[in-house]
């Protein structure tokens, strides 16, 4: 039997494990993918353990719902973060390491403020916007995003325009200058989720880009709620790129692995 911790950010949710102490030895692609399970397991976007880091106060890892070791995850990097904070691992602002480098991140209360890496190159398409934001990210806009077929959609667009390696794809409607809404299939969990932290991100960014806005602290509305995207333009580089939104825990509860 092993403990687990179930947080949710916007609605991605994560199965947590304390794996400071190596518990969790048995890291299989399919045991990580059965306790992802909705019916069969806890059920979760994705799985993280946060285990001690020789560079950084802790180190987070982090797999997708399908039980493969992912690319950066925003929604679960802010709750790994509060996750520390529960174990008494940090106190109110933390510099921890990730797949992607090292990420400073601040909470206060349920909130988690991140620093997500630097974005300089971002390739502009017909209809489309392509970045990556330590997850790669394909963005459209698209006018009645109630209505539209995310999954459908968005696996044709993962599968057939990036091929293998595969990319999150990002729908978007512009709301007004400082609010954009913006629903997501996300790449290893191969399905729409409530948010990606990732995609706010990057969406947030492309926007400015395109010059839908001239602000440069957006909030972006998604399925789970609302996540907010701050950054500095330096030249042609997007620095300081903060994701900021609340990270809560659920439930904790014992399960076998």
């Amino acid at each position: 039997m092993g403990i687990f911790y179930k947080y949710q950010g916007t609605g991605n949710d994560f199965i947590m494990i304390d794996n400071r102490d190596n518990v969790f030895q048995n890291k299989t692609t399919e045991l990580i993918k059965l306790l992802c399970d909705r019916r069969f397991g806890v059920g979760a976007d994705g799985l993280i353990l946060l285990e001690k880091s020789e560079i950084a106060d802790f180190k987070m890892v982090y797999f997708n719902a399908d039980g493969n070791q992912g690319t950066m995850c925003g929604n679960g990097g802010r709750c790994v973060v509060a996750f520390a904070k529960y174990l008494d691992t940090i106190s109110d602002r933390t510099i921890f390491e990730a797949v992607d480098g090292k990420h400073y991140a601040t909470i206060e209360g349920d909130v988690v403020k991140l620093q997500m890496n630097d974005v300089e190159e971002i390739t502009c398409n017909d209809n489309s916007v392509f970045l990556n934001t330590g997850s790669p990210h394909h963005i459209q806009f698209e006018e009645d995003l109630s209505a539209m077929d995310v999954v459908a959609i968005g696996r044709k667009i993962r599968n057939e325009v990036y091929g293998t390696a595969g990319s999150n794809v990002n729908f978007v409607k512009k709301i007004n200058d400082s609010l954009f809404k913006m629903r997501t299939y996300e790449r290893g969990v191969e399905d729409e989720t409530l948010a990606c932290g990732t995609g706010a991100t990057a969406v947030a960014i492309a926007m400015h880009n395109l010059k839908k806005t001239a602000l440069n602290k957006l909030i972006l509305q998604v399925e789970g709620g609302e996540l907010e995207v701050s950054f500095k333009v330096v030249g042609k580089k997007y620095t300081e790129v903060f994701l900021k939104g609340k990270a809560v825990q659920v439930f904790k509860g014992e399960i076998t692995w």
